[in-house]
C-alpha cells in the first residue's frame, strides 16, 4: 500500500486498463524524449527502470515515465500541488492526448488530489486535507457520491480525537478511489486476486540536474556514459529479476 504518489496520466486508449494488462514493455525512447520534452533546463540522465511501486512519489531531482500504446504516466514531484489548477500547461498536456488524469496524495500529511482534463480543458478538480477542501472545481463525479455520503470514513488510531470538522472521507484513499475510476487499479486499497497492482506497471527513472552546474566535462562524461548504457542496453532487462518494484 503506497503512501506517497504524484502522477499525472496521459490517456488516448479507449480501455486504459487493458493496455497497462497487456504487459507492455514501456518505451525508452519515448520514456527520454518526453523527459527533455519537459524538463528542456536540466541535464537529462536514465538511471534505472522501476515500477509504480517505488516510483510513484519521487523526489524533486528525479523523474519517472512509462510510455505504452495510448497511456503515458508521468511520475514526478512538480504534480504534488495543493491546487492541481495551478500545474503548467506543459504538464497538463505535452503530448496533445484526449485525456490527462491526475492522482497524487501524501498519506503523512492526510492530503489527496486528483485532477481530470479534456483536451487541456479542466473538467474536475479537487484537492484537501482531512480538514481543509484547498481546491473543488468542477461539478463532482458520480463515483464521488459514497465518499461524500461518508460510505469512506477515516480510520483512527485507538485514542486519536478527530477534529470536529473532518471531512468524511480520507483524501488519500479518495484520490486512489479516482485512479481506480480512470485507470483501472488502486494504488493503496488492497488488490483483488488477480487485479492489476502498481508493481505490474514498468517506469522509466532518469535523473535531472541544472544545466547551469554540469561543467563541459562533466557533461562529456554524462554523455560517454549514456552512449555506453545504450549500446549495453540499459533497458534491455524490463522482464528480469532486477526490476525495481
Amino acid at each position: 500500500m503506497l503512501s506517497k504518489a504524484s502522477s499525472l496520466w496521459y490517456v488516448d486508449a479507449p480501455d486504459p486498463l487493458a493496455v497497462l494488462r497487456a504487459n507492455h514493455d514501456p518505451d525508452p525512447d519515448a520514456a527520454l524524449a518526453l523527459a527533455k520534452q519537459l524538463h528542456a533546463d536540466c541535464d537529462v540522465r536514465p538511471i534505472m527502470v522501476g515500477t509504480l511501486a517505488s516510483c510513484a512519489g519521487p523526489e524533486p531531482d528525479q523523474v519517472y515515465i512509462g510510455c505504452y500504446p495510448g497511456v503515458t504516466v508521468l511520475c514526478s514531484a512538480q504534480v504534488a500541488r495543493a491546487h492541481p489548477t495551478a500545474i503548467p500547461a506543459l504538464l497538463v498536456r505535452p503530448l496533445a492526448s484526449e485525456h490527462s488524469y491526475l492522482v497524487s496524495f501524501d498519506v503523512r500529511h492526510g492530503w489527496g488530489a486528483f485532477a481530470h482534463w479534456e483536451r487541456g480543458e479542466l473538467r474536475r478538480s479537487f484537492s484537501s486535507t482531512r480538514v481543509n477542501i484547498l481546491e473543488d472545481e468542477g461539478l463532482p463525479l458520480v463515483w464521488e457520491r459514497p465518499y461524500w455520503a461518508g460510505e469512506h470514513p477515516v480510520q483512527w488510531r485507538a485514542g486519536e480525537l478527530p477534529d470536529p470538522q473532518t471531512l468524511p472521507f480520507d483524501p488519500p484513499d479518495f484520490a486512489d478511489a479516482a485512479n481506480n475510476e480512470w485507470l483501472g487499479f488502486h494504488y493503496r486499497a488492497p488488490a483483488a486476486g488477480g487485479a492489476l497492482v502498481p508493481g505490474d506497471i514498468a517506469v522509466c527513472g532518469f535523473a535531472l540536474s541544472p544545466k547551469s552546474c554540469a561543467t563541459d566535462a562533466t557533461r562529456r562524461v554524462h554523455d560517454h556514459a549514456d552512449a555506453a548504457a545504450r549500446k549495453r542496453g540499459l533497458f534491455s532487462w524490463l522482464r528480469g529479476p532486477d526490476r525495481v518494484r
